[in-house]
């Protein structure tokens, strides 16, 4: 088809989708010879036969052509409607993105900043999610999404931005290991905050502090880095967070970089049918420059063990 005609695309796609004619016409509302007119000027368009509807019986079948479309247009076309009807609801360009509460606090502001610079009409509206992103990007709620996962989804495509290293953060008061290699043992017997259960960071975690299979003592867990963070603050335990999560003004805790742990990536990801749109290729640019500076930035407030035992000896000398 040299043109696309939205309202005959969309009457197929229900129409296959539903496997009636008439329960097509339920969602669009309209009659059933409209749904079979709107078929037959789309079928005259493709040149080929899509539906087969025998007379008198209440279902429809495809035709291996009609199969063929409704497969391509299956993954992303209810996400791409979906968000037709929130620009035309608007009146203006908009990007729905999604990530975990923590990016969005600690990493997205400079990004958004940089953003406004150069689309400042566009709006941004965030959602502060983390597992339901792909289902979000697939019914179309959502356009670009940031996330430490990466989900594999057909519907939406992720590259990496950034990587990062997660540190060991305590009270200021507390004695720390005498080297990275000491930290697992270090960490048995001292209350461990971390992330809830099923999420990466806290499996990690677990899995990097565990000595002989024996496992650190979890006593708080919690949703997000800025939860986890306010309870090492308390003192109630230590924690490992991303370093990009730790703030210069952050007196009552100690940070130390673990140059030995994985690096995590952080994941730019969108609906596959927008990797073509002005603002998504924007967003994903910003993210890789902007972002990924702010990451490493905020990496140099935690220093590794060696580097803070090097600068606390000439001042224990002087005094």
């Amino acid at each position: 088809m040299k043109e696309v005609n939205l309202t005959l695309t969309q009457t197929f796609f229900l129409a296959a989708q539903e496997g009636t004619y008439s329960a097509a016409a339920r969602r669009l509302n309209i009659s059933y010879q409209s749904v079979a007119n709107h078929i037959r000027r789309l079928e005259q368009r493709v040149g080929e036969k899509l539906i087969v509807a025998k007379r008198g019986a209440k279902s429809i079948s495809l035709t291996p052509r009609g199969t063929s479309l409704y497969r391509l247009l299956e993954p992303e076309f209810d996400a791409m409607l979906t968000r037709l009807g929130s620009l035309i609801d608007k009146e203006r360009p908009v990007i729905r993105i999604g990530m975990p509460q923590a990016i969005f606090f600690y990493l997205l502001p400079p990004v958004l900043t940089a953003f406004r610079k150069f689309h400042p009409n566009v709006e941004i509206v965030g959602y502060e999610r983390d597992v339901s992103l792909p289902d979000l990007i697939h019914s179309g709620s959502l356009d670009v999404c940031l996330s430490e996962r990466y989900f594999g989804n057909t519907v939406m495509s992720q590259r990496v931005v950034c990587h990062y290293r997660p540190a060991l953060v305590c009270p200021a008061g507390w004695p720390l290991p005498a080297t990275e290699a000491a930290v697992p043992k270090w960490a048995l017997g001292r209350p461990l905050i971390t992330y809830e259960p099923g999420q990466m960071l806290r499996n990690m975690a677990l899995e990097y502090l565990s000595v002989d299979n024996e496992r650190p003592r979890v006593v708080v867990s919690t949703s997000t880095s800025a939860s986890a963070k306010r309870c090492v603050d308390e003192g109630l335990g230590f924690a490992l967070l991303p370093t990009w999560c730790i703030e210069e003004t952050d007196s009552r805790i100690q940070c130390v970089a673990l140059t030995n742990t994985p690096k995590i990536p952080i994941y730019f990801g969108e609906a596959t049918y927008l990797r073509s749109n002005p603002f998504v290729q924007s967003m994903y640019r910003l993210c890789l420059d902007v972002l990924a500076k702010s990451v490493e930035e905020r990496a140099n407030r935690c220093k590794p063990l060696k580097a803070r035992k090097a600068t606390a000896r000439p001042a224990a000398a002087i005094r």
